[in-house]
C-alpha cells in the first residue's frame, strides 16, 4: 500500500505512518469518504482543517498540493468505496491514506456513556484520538455500536465519534456547537438543507427522543434502534433525503 507524506506518494513501510495511516505525536486530521474514486465535501473539510490548524497554531501546506497529493493517491489506491484521512502533525509534515470502507447499514445500538465529560468550547478534529475512541470501544463491549455522550452542564453533546440527529416532540434538532459538539460536515449539510433546528437539548430529554440518528461523513445518516435498550421509531423517508441530499452536495 502506498501514502501521501508531505506530497510524495511512498510504500506505506517507508513512511512515518502506521497501518491505519496515523502521524506520531499530536495534530489535527480529517476523514472524508471517497466513492469511485472522488472525494465528498473535500472543501468543506478542507476549510474545517484550515479553522483547526489557526485553533492549534499548525502550519498546513498549500491546498492546491493537498488536493494534486490526494487526486494521485485516489489513482493509486482506488476502492470502491473508501475512507481517506489526511492529517497534519505539529511539526509541519502531514499524510494522507487511503483505505477501503465497509458501509454501514443496520441500525446502531446506543447506549450512554456513563460518565458526563468536561466540555470547554467548540472541539478540534485532532489526534491521537485514543480518548473517543476508548469510548467507542467501551461501549462495544457493552454490547453497543455507539455511545451517547453527555456534559457535566447536564447536555447532550454527540456520539463518541459522531454527531447526533434527534427527533423530540415531532421536531428534528441537533445541539449547538458551543455545547461541546464537533463541527462535523455532514451535520453542518443537514442543518444547511433539512429543516434541522440547532438547540440545546438537556439529559432530562433523554427519554423524549422519537427517533434519531447518528451523523458523520462516512456513516451519513445511520439510524438509532435503540438508546440503553430502549426502540426508537424508525425515519426511513428521512433518511433516504438526508442522503441525497449528501450526494447532491458533497462532491467537490
Amino acid at each position: 500500500m502506498k501514502v501521501i507524506v508531505n506530497g510524495s506518494l511512498v510504500p506505506l513501510e517507508q513512511s512515518p505512518c502506521n497501518e491505519l495511516g496515523w502521524l506520531d505525536g499530536a495534530g489535527i486530521f480529517e476523514t472524508i469518504k471517497t466513492v469511485d474514486g472522488k472525494p465528498w465535501a473535500l472543501s468543506r473539510h478542507m476549510r474545517r482543517a484550515v479553522n483547526s490548524s489557526a485553533t492549534v497554531n499548525i502550519v498546513l501546506p498549500s491546498e492546491e498540493l493537498v488536493r494534486d497529493s490526494i487526486g494521485t493517491l485516489l489513482k493509486e489506491e482506488f476502492h470502491t468505496t473508501g475512507l481517506l484521512r489526511v492529517s497534519f502533525d505539529a511539526t509541519g509534515n502531514w499524510a494522507a491514506v487511503h483505505l477501503a470502507y465497509k458501509e454501514v447499514s443496520s441500525p446502531a445500538k446506543v447506549g450512554m456513556h456513563p460518565v458526563a465529560l468536561v466540555m470547554d468550547g467548540v472541539p478540534v478534529k485532532s489526534y491521537p484520538y485514543n480518548h473517543r475512541l476508548e469510548i467507542l470501544e467501551q461501549a462495544r463491549a457493552n454490547g453497543f455500536d455507539e455511545a451517547l455522550v453527555t456534559s457535566t452542564d447536564g447536555k447532550i453533546c454527540e456520539g463518541s465519534v459522531t454527531n447526533v440527529l434527534l427527533k423530540i416532540a415531532g421536531r428534528w434538532c441537533t445541539p449547538p456547537l458551543s455545547d461541546g459538539v464537533l463541527a462535523g460536515v455532514m451535520r453542518a449539510l443537514v442543518i444547511e438543507n433539512c429543516d434541522v433546528m440547532v438547540r440545546s437539548i438537556a439529559v432530562s430529554e433523554i427519554g423524549d427522543i422519537e427517533s434519531a440518528f447518528l451523523l458523520s461523513s462516512l456513516r451519513i445518516a445511520q439510524p438509532i434502534a435503540s438508546i440503553d435498550g430502549r426502540e426508537l421509531s424508525q425515519s426511513p423517508e428521512f433518511r433516504d433525503e438526508i442522503e441525497a441530499m449528501a450526494l447532491r452536495t458533497s462532491v467537490g
